[in-house]
């Protein structure tokens, strides 16, 4: 069993960096990848894939379905510049006999995220002080850094994290949380509670650009105008539901976002999420710069 997981991953890594095809190894994800960096005149120079075996289940008629994680590190030239990007698949492998029959990445977001359904109208009270900080996008970003494949143990998990991660790295860049207990109200985790902005993808969404206190941003209409410890939303249907959420932690040779995110553990991956198991050409993303009050200049680069 473990042999021939690894023998497939040896094979996947194979297909990122070599020109050669087999037809019964090509996995459309790379392929997609593949082409996503070419047309940023970039490649693929190394790949390396880790997996560990999370559970087996055993079912009638000698099948048996083993759910593992790999964790991949792709090293990137693009132009002059080489940086690297990781990322974390939730993989699901079924056997018969002892022989591999099919392997699949999931979708995390299939999940349910916390079955939250919240109106857009969200209350925003605009009757408060006004809550005056300093985004400190550095501090936002080396959180981002330090749990993009891990989870803080000072913070609740959930099983679509995705919205819980980038609201704590906003947070670690001192964004005043408000609105507590009240949770269609403000933007807060608290005492084991949490509003629906700080966890739900579509509530973010939403929030961010109609807040009038603390924690707020404004939408700008392309991803090159966007600063580190920016936020991008992603509606992959695009059925007018946003389901992802992303936080701005580089730059690639052409000036175009990297970013982390959770549920999709990834870190340094290109903005536009091409290569995502959740992506269609439906796909609508919100381009989101926080305010800052106090002015301080932000950071670029």
């Amino acid at each position: 069993m473990r042999q021939q997981l690894y023998k497939l991953l040896q094979e996947r890594v194979q297909q990122c960096v070599s020109s050669e095809r087999g037809s019964n190894t090509t996995c459309e994800k790379i392929e997609r990848k593949r082409e996503s960096l070419k047309n940023r005149t970039a490649e693929m120079i190394k790949v390396n894939a880790k997996g560990v075996i999370n559970e087996i289940k055993s079912e009638m008629d000698k099948i048996e379905n083993v759910m593992y994680l790999v964790h991949f590190r792709y090293f990137i030239k693009q132009k002059k510049r080489l940086y690297l990007e990781e990322e974390i698949e939730y993989r699901k492998a079924q056997f018969y006999k002892g022989e591999l029959i099919h392997d699949e990445e999931l979708n995390p977001l299939q999940l349910h995220e916390e079955n939250l359904e919240v109106p857009t109208d969200i209350m925003l009270d605009e009757g408060e002080d006004r809550l005056v900080y300093h985004y400190d996008r550095l501090k936002a970003v080396q959180y981002a850094e330090r749990w993009w494949n891990d989870y803080n143990p000072a913070y609740k998990k959930f099983d679509v994290d995705c919205t819980n991660y980038i609201s704590q790295c906003l947070n670690a860049g001192d964004a005043p949380m408000r609105g507590y207990p009240n949770r269609g109200n403000g933007w807060w985790m608290q005492n084991q509670n949490w509003s629906y902005s700080w966890t739900v993808a579509n509530s973010l969404r939403w929030y961010l650009p109609n807040s009038k206190t603390g924690l707020r941003a404004r939408e700008v209409s392309s991803p090159e105008e966007l600063l580190l410890g920016d936020v991008i939303c992603y509606d992959f249907e695009g059925d007018g539901r946003f389901n992802h959420t992303t936080i701005v932690t580089g730059r690639d040779a052409d000036g175009m976002p990297l970013v982390n995110a959770h549920t999709f553990n990834s870190r340094m991956r290109y903005w536009a999420y091409e290569d995502s198991t959740a992506y269609t050409p439906n796909i609508k993303y919100k381009f989101l710069t926080i305010i800052d009050d106090k002015g301080i200049k932000s950071i670029k680069s």
